[in-house]
């Protein structure tokens, strides 16, 4: 298949996405849009688009839109999109980590047949155009939410285009997919981010943090150099499922503060064990 392709934000996903489609040959031309003049100027420079236009014009151009703009930018843009591809066999679909807001924003639409809500469990720590590489996505899972509003022909083009990097597709509902990605991966960024803060406040001396972080500490904190622009509309926007797993999570630290106060090196090692068992999940 060779579609025209129209990708709204070329950061890390967007730019990604672009190298990965040139790579498959699953994209005739591509357009981009970007708002960033510097981003564009990157874009551009290493050839993520075959050109760039404004919105309007760019989604005319192509048969599929996809929004890889933060998840806030997302939502205010669906229904642009949709109004310009009501009536078409267009289709529009979004790589956003949080579902349930946009799905409410595209609910009442009467294009909403043309959308297809889409998150791909793929990404690093860094950012921007720079950042883009190819194969990302290959071997990774897409999931795919509330299917049964989309039109048929839409879903199988999204799901064509998730194949064509060799991606696993799943189904869920908004809602669960938004109680599960903050319990496997928007805490694992707050945690993250609060260990850097951690180390950053306690210890001042740069040359210690350099000399002792073993590769524990370097992995632990890796995504703390993700992008604040990207993640804090994801905390805001899935900010009841992040809540609650926030309390947990400080419910297991509390657990493990009172062990080593009180010496208990049992009921230490009985947790740590428990949380092995992660590993066989994981393997």
């Amino acid at each position: 298949m060779s579609a025209n392709i129209c990708i709204v934000g070329l950061g890390l996903i967007g730019g990604s996405l672009a190298r990965s489609l040139r790579l498959n040959g699953f994209s005739g031309r591509i357009t981009g849009v970007e708002s960033n003049p510097h981003h564009c100027t990157i874009a551009m420079y290493r050839g993520l688009a075959d050109e760039f236009l404004p919105l309007e014009e760019a989604v005319e151009r192509s048969e599929i839109i996809i929004l890889s703009a933060p998840v806030d930018i997302n939502c205010l843009l669906l229904p642009r999109v949709l109004d310009l591809i009501r009536g078409t066999t267009k289709v529009v679909t979004d790589m956003g980590s949080t579902k349930a807001d946009i799905a409410a924003v595209a609910a009442a639409h009467p294009a909403r047949g043309r959308y297809v809500s889409a998150h791909p469990m793929a990404g690093t720590e860094h950012s921007g155009p720079a950042a883009a590489v190819e194969r990302l996505f290959h071997d990774k899972v897409a999931i795919i939410c509330d299917s049964g509003s989309s039109d048929e022909d839409a879903l199988e083009l999204i799901t064509a285009l998730f194949q064509s990097f060799n991606m696993h597709i799943r189904y869920m509902k908004s809602s669960d997919h938004d109680v599960h990605v903050a319990y496997v991966s928007h805490i694992s960024h707050i945690t993250s981010f609060a260990l850097a803060l951690c180390v950053l406040e306690k210890e001042k001396n740069t040359e210690n943090i350099m000399s002792l972080a073993a590769g524990g500490f370097e992995s632990t904190v890796r995504l703390s150099k993700s992008s604040g622009e990207t993640w804090a509309p994801i905390f805001i926007g899935n900010s009841g499922p992040i809540l609650e797993v926030i309390d947990t999570y400080i419910e297991k630290m509390r657990l493990f503060k009172t062990y080593i106060r009180n010496g208990d090196s049992a009921s230490l090692r009985e947790i740590m064990k428990s949380a092995n068992e992660i590993g066989m999940i994981l393997k």
